[in-house]
């Protein structure tokens, strides 16, 4: 096994996902954690039965319990330390790590921060978090004890590293846009989620029509009326087929990167008020957290190093240049709002910089 395996960060996210301790380990030291979404009160007494163990969240989530400033809030990575306090058990930590739960409990604290002494293995467990799909919210402690997975801030950096990916295999798909179409697998060896490329047309020297589409469940397979993927997926079908050739990318990073569940907890907090920004950033993640140098290593992949972009987003643009694909051209994709998703459309719009 290599010095720096991604098969740990694979391990440490099924132990998190399991309500099992995990080390997480960094230059600056190490850290056992529990994720509060697995912890009950057996398994915390298990884990911490002094009752020493702090909590460690994001600073986006410290943001609105007023423990961090916008600054600090503005990186979803920066770790922020509750000191424990004798009335705070698993309950409590719930309602702490959980803003969907903010109505039903609103009085919170007086909390303390504290300094944190292994900041980067802090970090590195806050984007394991997001790997793992759950809230970004942890019982922490700095002292030797048992934990059921071992990973380093290296090998959690090398599991998200996209140039893992390779082509597993690929087959003929007649789909209703296009009878001439191909379905191509990606996959790493470490990484369980698989990605797919429908490519439609004849390759040509032409660049080809790509979309970039993020798997949305809700929209996509549902039928979904609170966004606009499922719709915005099969117009980009159709304009591909359209084309002389191209490409459909189909990223497993539901809901921009931070898991269904995670989505789902946002569409609750969209009930309550909040936009889909505001929303992700309660829930201690960043405004969009998908990595884009996954497209582009398919793309490699398949060779095709300069495309026509079929989006919205400039910043799927941005994404794509940085990670090494030349876009000749941006196609916007125009399609009608419904009474659902209107205001969704307007925050992508004024808020993340959407554009037709």
């Amino acid at each position: 096994m290599n010095a720096v395996d991604g098969r740990d960060a694979a391990r440490a996210i099924d132990a998190l996902r399991r309500g099992w301790p995990v080390r997480v380990t960094a230059t600056d030291g190490a850290i056992r954690l529990m994720a509060i979404e697995g912890a009950d009160a057996v398994t915390l007494k298990d884990f911490d039965p002094m009752g020493r163990a702090d909590i460690l969240i994001s600073a986006a989530r410290a943001a609105t319990l007023k423990l961090a400033n916008q600054l600090a809030a503005a990186d979803p990575a920066s770790p922020v330390l509750i000191q424990r306090a004798p009335w705070i058990d698993a309950d409590v930590a719930t309602a702490i790590s959980d803003p969907v739960l903010d109505l039903a409990s609103p009085m919170k604290g007086p909390f303390r921060a504290r300094t944190i002494s292994a900041r980067a293995a802090a970090s590195a467990a806050l984007r394991l978090a997001r790997l793992a799909g759950i809230l970004p919210a942890f019982f922490l402690l700095e002292e030797e004890g048992p934990a059921e997975a071992q990973v380093s801030a290296d090998a959690i950096r090398f599991y998200e590293d996209a140039s893992n990916l390779e082509i597993a295999t690929r087959a003929r798909l007649p789909v209703s846009a296009s009878e001439a179409a191909e379905i191509v697998a990606f996959r790493s060896r470490d990484e369980p989620r698989e990605h797919v490329a429908l490519v439609m047309g004849k390759r040509d020297e032409t660049p080809p029509v790509i979309r970039i589409h993020s798997e949305c469940l809700t929209g996509d397979v549902l039928g979904s009326l609170k966004c606009d993927c499922g719709p915005q997926l099969h117009e980009a079908l159709h304009q591909i087929a359209d084309a002389r050739w191209g490409i459909l990318l189909y990223l497993r990073q539901e809901g921009r990167g931070i898991g269904l569940v995670n989505k789902l907890r946002a569409y609750a907090l969209q009930d309550q008020g909040f936009d889909t920004v505001d929303a992700n950033v309660r829930l201690g993640f960043a405004i969009d957290a998908r990595d884009f140098a996954v497209a582009a290593r398919m793309l490699d992949l398949l060779a095709a190093p300069q495309v026509r972009l079929l989006t919205n987003n400039p910043n799927k643009v941005a994404g794509l240049e940085a990670a090494g694909v030349k876009v000749i051209e941006r196609l916007p994709i125009i399609l009608p709002a419904n009474p659902h998703n209107e205001r969704y459309l307007a925050t992508k719009r004024d808020r993340t910089g959407h554009q037709l």
